[in-house]
């Protein structure tokens, strides 16, 4: 009797091992890390999530929070996290100064670069890239606006040597701008904005000097992979993407309910406030006019071979990186799936 239990129990546990072991069963874990904190431009990432998209793929996908697009990239090189969502400029900067780094941009999400100089109009800032000269700014360190200040300072010819730079903390950016301790501070503008907007600050006293709209034509945010990990998993990596243009459109779509995705991971935010903040990322650098005509995620190589050859001279970049080594389409899904409505 004993031994019939045994080999009953033992079949049973095959069977189990069997159904775990089935395809249709087996997902592949993804860590996703962000570049900045749970809000509405992140409402396509959620919206795949909540809505199952990622499943649909045979993906487990957790996402985690950033602290700055700069510093999604390494966490993705070095494997700690397999996807990532951080600046394709400073991608190109990380691979200059090593180009055995393993990470690459596979879809890009912010055609138009958010990168952005805000300040008040009270202090002397206006939209005029010149009204920064002799003026006090803030700078996070890990910012992907402030990573590109030498190549926006060289294309709006703007005048330095009297500008002060302030290396502040994210927490305070906004604070400090709102009390008058800076004159203007770096940022992505559709935090910026809003975050010191809710400080107080009016918003006709608000200036914005967008980089994308004054000489400087780069890309911005992408999704990023390490390359081990794509070599390993390129079905993985084709249907996370299939997922997240799915969740973009999406949020395009209705963004009152990519704010509530965003809303359900992160309940101290205030819905309207991240509809906004969600919409303006829509409007600035989501679905351009180049999106528009040929769908979310893929780049113009010449554009960003161009911009290499900008980033070289403003960033000084020593080496020869190609818009080839940094950026792989071969993962996307074909245009009409990442048309957005």
């Amino acid at each position: 009797m004993l031994n019939r239990r045994l080999v009953t129990a033992g079949i049973g546990a095959l069977a189990a091992g069997l159904m775990l072991a089935s395809p249709a069963l087996a997902q592949t874990a993804i860590k996703f890390t962000l570049d900045w904190k749970f809000e509405g431009p992140a409402a396509g990432f959620f919206l795949a999530l909540d809505k199952g998209y990622f499943k649909e793929q045979g993906l487990d996908v957790t996402i985690d929070t950033g602290n700055g697009s700069v510093e999604a990239i390494p966490r993705v090189a070095t494997g700690a996290y397999q996807m990532g969502f951080g600046d394709i400029n400073s991608v190109i900067k990380f691979l200059d100064e090593d180009p055995t780094q393993k990470v690459k941009a596979v879809m890009m999400v912010y055609d138009k670069p958010v990168f952005s100089i805000v300040g008040r109009k009270s202090l002397g800032i206006t939209e005029d890239p010149k009204s920064v000269e002799g003026k006090k700014l803030g700078a996070p360190p890990p910012d992907g606006a402030f990573a590109q200040w030498a190549a926006f300072k060289a294309a709006a010819g703007i005048d330095d040597s009297a500008i002060t730079i302030e290396n502040i903390g994210f927490p305070v950016r906004e604070p400090m701008l709102a009390k008058g301790e800076v004159d203007a501070v770096f940022g992505f503008a559709f935090s910026v904005i809003l975050n010191l907007k809710a400080q107080g600050t009016p918003a006709d006293d608000i200036a914005t000097i967008l980089f994308a709209d004054n000489g400087l034509e780069l890309y911005g945010n992408s999704v990023l992979v390490n390359e081990d990990f794509a070599e390993a998993n390129p079905e993985a990596v084709k249907g996370f993407l299939k997922a997240l243009a799915k969740g973009f459109a999406d949020a395009v779509a209705d963004p009152a309910a990519g704010a509530a995705a965003v809303i359900k991971v992160n309940e101290t935010l205030n819905p309207a406030i991240e509809q906004e903040r969600l919409q303006m990322a829509i409007d600035m650098n989501i679905k351009t006019p180049y999106v528009v005509e040929n769908g979310m995620g893929g780049v113009d190589m010449d554009k960003l071979a161009a911009s290499i050859e900008t980033l070289k001279g403003s960033m000084g970049l020593k080496g020869a990186v190609t818009a080839a080594d940094v950026f792989d389409a071969q993962y996307l899904p074909p245009k009409e799936e990442r048309m957005l409505p």
